[in-house]
């Protein structure tokens, strides 16, 4: 019965570096990113995984092979932890978004619920397929499993397992690689730490925000 459930962000990935929303935009993992997930292998030894299930868009795949070959553990590819589609805005920079859409932006990260972006994917449809991946995952017999998704799919994970509430999942920043864990006593979930960059911190000597 699953007792720790470990939340993982991808690596830095090419559209991170370059500044632009992905979404579903299929992005391989620079060399940084690379690093980082070797820095997060390492960190999540202590933690006894037993199974790690990954999102199937490359920067996740990537990251969680990486991990998995630190770890022992073959990755299991589930497209229902892959990132939420953000409609139009996917492939736009950063740096438009701040000077076309300032409000609309704005708005959004504080209540995505209320002010969703063009044609993004209905919040309804993104609980709905997590909800069928965190039904399936607590059936099995590991203790201990680790995901590896998008700051979308993990966040969301953890609005929903601590009734947070979807319009709080931007408030819930993970950085590249930040770990999170919630644990469950009695059937009953905790969040037990959120975001962890001790890998990153500890390698680069700079604190991660």
């Amino acid at each position: 019965m699953l007792k720790n459930l470990y939340l993982c962000r991808h690596g830095e990935s090419e559209y991170n570096a370059k500044k632009i929303i992905q979404g579903h935009i299929d992005t391989f993992l620079t060399p940084k990113g690379i690093f980082q997930a070797r820095l997060a292998g390492e960190q999540l030894k202590k933690y006894s995984i037993q199974k790690i299930y990954t999102s199937d868009l490359r920067r996740a795949y990537q990251t969680a092979t990486v991990i998995g070959d630190i770890l022992g553990i073959e990755p299991v590819v589930d497209e229902r932890i892959r990132e939420m589609h953000f409609g139009k805005w996917e492939g736009l920079a950063y740096e438009i978004i701040y000077k076309d859409h300032t409000r609309l932006w704005n708005n959004w990260l504080k209540n995505p619920v209320a002010c969703p972006l063009p044609s993004q994917e209905e919040f309804k449809d993104l609980e709905k397929r997590l909800k069928d991946f965190l039904d399936e995952i607590k059936s099995k017999d590991e203790e201990n499993i680790l995901v590896v998704g998008h700051g979308g799919s993990i966040q969301g994970i953890i609005c929903m397992e601590m009734d947070f509430g979807f319009e709080n999942i931007w408030a819930l920043r993970h950085a590249n690689t930040g770990i999170s864990c919630i644990n469950y006593e009695n059937g009953l979930p905790f969040l037990k730490f959120l975001n962890s960059c001790e890998h990153l911190e500890e390698a680069t000597g700079v604190k991660t925000l």
